[in-house]
């Protein structure tokens, strides 16, 4: 097996209509339109897959992508109940397989150690598998055999072999995925599903995560060559230590290491929220970056732009958004093209 960096061609991209009211109280009437504007982002770079609660949130998504002028040959709605729209999580990931066709690597998600609610969710792999056809496996601890819990948003990858985690999501005592699991399991794991041949296990993850330490908020590798760092440069701001940290161990690993800011600590009801420009997603021929009323938003779309060459980078509105506690990234997971098929 092999899991394409992000930056490789797509077939399409995946995500799920908002209809949770508790993931965003009070705003989620707003939340669609964000959607909408991300799929008229994306739409003229790739089809965009769209997973729908049920028949009235179809038609929402409908209504929103219309007043988008979105073109609805380049997108396509199915009805699959969910939980939570955070697709980068509970949907399966998608590789390569040694014929060089695409597979899906099906993990399981239990509400990220945190919430009841899942059972739809933890099913979207069925789901997956039957709209495009692709051989589906269930990943499984290599210490008892049981289905492995994992997320997406904790695991990023060069498309060659190594991947950044974080210790705090996999190796601390809080929010557990899978009990019992040492470093060497998770290694073991991230070999046999996804061809991982070198794991770089960072520290903490960025301040406000419910995920409690996420990859994607804090460091991704782009196709220079280089780590994308989220770096906190105000030694009293609450990411600064992690920020250091991380650094170090990402320099200790040889990695070339370009910072991009954090935005100003976005607060909501006394909450600091996940906000980091990190969040981005990558597509065919375009980023798109959450972006938060900041002065740092053009710094950021700068640094991304340089490390990302021949695509165009999009600033995404995201203050409501993050309300969620979560972003562009969270929501989105790539499918990729087959091997033979993977030019930008």
């Amino acid at each position: 097996m092999i899991w394409p960096a992000e930056w490789e061609r797509h077939e399409a991209t995946w995500i799920a209509w908002p209809h949770h009211e508790p993931d965003w109280p009070g705003k989620l009437g707003a939340i669609p339109w964000v959607y909408a504007e991300i799929v008229r982002a994306l739409h003229p770079h790739e089809r965009v897959e769209i997973l729908c609660h049920d028949e009235a949130v179809r038609a929402s998504a409908i209504t929103s992508l219309d007043a988008h002028s979105v073109d609805e040959s380049r997108y396509r709605l199915h009805i699959v109940p969910s939980d939570r729209v955070w697709l980068r999580d509970s949907a399966p990931t998608f590789v390569w397989n040694e014929n060089q066709e695409i597979e899906l690597v099906n993990w399981r998600f239990n509400g990220w150690a945190k919430y009841d609610n899942y059972e739809r969710d933890e099913r979207i792999g069925e789901a997956v598998e039957r709209i495009t056809g692709f051989r589906r496996s269930t990943a499984h601890r290599p210490d008892d055999g049981s289905w492995m819990v994992l997320e997406g948003g904790g695991i990023e990858t060069d498309g060659r072999g190594t991947m950044l985690v974080t210790e705090e999501w996999l190796l601390s005592d809080i929010q557990v995925r899978n009990p019992g699991m040492s470093r060497t399991d998770y290694e073991a794991a991230f070999r046999e599903y996804l061809g991982i041949t070198a794991t770089i296990w960072l520290g903490e993850g960025c301040v406000g995560d419910d995920t409690h330490g996420h990859i994607d908020d804090i460091a991704r590798f782009t196709p220079t060559g280089s780590v994308l760092l989220a770096f906190e440069e105000n030694s009293d701001d609450a990411n600064h230590r992690g920020s250091l940290d991380n650094l170090r161990r990402l320099e200790a690993a040889s990695q070339k290491v370009v910072k991009v800011p954090y935005p100003r600590p976005v607060i909501m009801e006394g909450q600091r929220l996940p906000a980091s420009y990190a969040n981005f997603y990558v597509a065919n021929n375009i980023v798109i970056v959450p972006t938060f009323n900041d002065p740092n938003d053009r710094i950021a779309l700068d640094i991304i732009a340089r490390e990302h060459p021949g695509r165009e980078v999009v600033g995404i509105h995201a203050v409501d958004l993050v309300w969620g506690l979560g972003t562009l990234h969270c929501l989105t997971q790539q499918q990729p093209a087959s091997r033979g098929n993977n030019s930008r």
